[in-house]
């Protein structure tokens, strides 16, 4: 598998989805986000974490009209594969390639801790390695993941099951104190229509490795290899 990992001014977490991507046993390229093409033979696109352009505006606003954009969403109308974590979820949504916007957090405060996420399918690209409604430990960091949308959106969201990904607690179950940041539904995470781009809060890239604490992250990114 080829991947792009698209770098923004205020990216910061570009590396560890690289490396995670590598121990998966994909090979990666950084493309800056004022080029115009991916690199040819792309298979997936990661829009990694951070701040992009400072979080001005809004978060995700600038970076989703970037020049690279036009090829991410042509990369994902043929099909390929596109996976946006924290400020990369942000950006999908700004970009038009997910439905819906991240708003300040409930308590209007940053969070950063580890997290428990309930597995809402396992028959995509991107969930293969897991088991249906495992919950998973990786971590959280951001201060606008409270994702919200129309009731029509989220009722088709749900209706399609479009959900990747729920906020839950270690046994798996949602809602409550579990949800750390007001989210409609405890959603982290949506697919689009065809399950080809997945945007979500959480970062599965930095639980991959046991002297960090945990390698359910791993899960995700072994499933884009098999996918391949």
């Amino acid at each position: 598998m080829k991947a792009a990992i698209v770098l923004f001014p205020g990216s910061n977490r570009e590396g560890d989805a690289a490396r995670a991507l590598r121990q998966a046993g994909a090979e990666t390229s950084i493309v800056w986000h004022a080029d115009h093409d991916l690199p040819a033979g792309t298979d997936l696109v990661v829009l990694p974490g951070g701040f992009s352009y400072g979080d001005y505006l809004r978060c995700g606003a600038i970076a989703g009209r970037a020049h690279i954009m036009d090829a991410v969403r042509s990369h994902a109308a043929r099909g390929g594969l596109v996976l946006g974590i924290c400020n990369g979820f942000q950006i999908l949504c700004e970009s038009g390639l997910l439905p819906g916007v991240l708003m300040r957090n409930r308590d209007l405060r940053f969070i950063c801790k580890r997290q428990h996420l309930r597995v809402e399918r396992n028959d995509t690209a991107f969930t293969r390695a897991y088991a249906l409604h495992q919950a998973i430990d990786v971590a959280i960091a951001h201060g606008e993941g409270n994702y919200e949308a129309h009731e029509e959106t989220i009722a088709r969201l749900e209706g399609e099951g479009r959900v990747a990904f729920r906020y839950c607690d270690a046994s798996g179950k949602v809602g409550g104190a579990a949800n750390p940041n007001g989210s409609t539904n405890d959603i982290a995470g949506i697919y689009s229509e065809k399950f080809n781009v997945l945007g979500m809060m959480p970062h599965p890239e930095n639980l991959i490795d046991p002297l960090v604490g945990g390698i359910d992250g791993r899960g995700l990114f072994e499933s884009l290899l098999r996918a391949a």
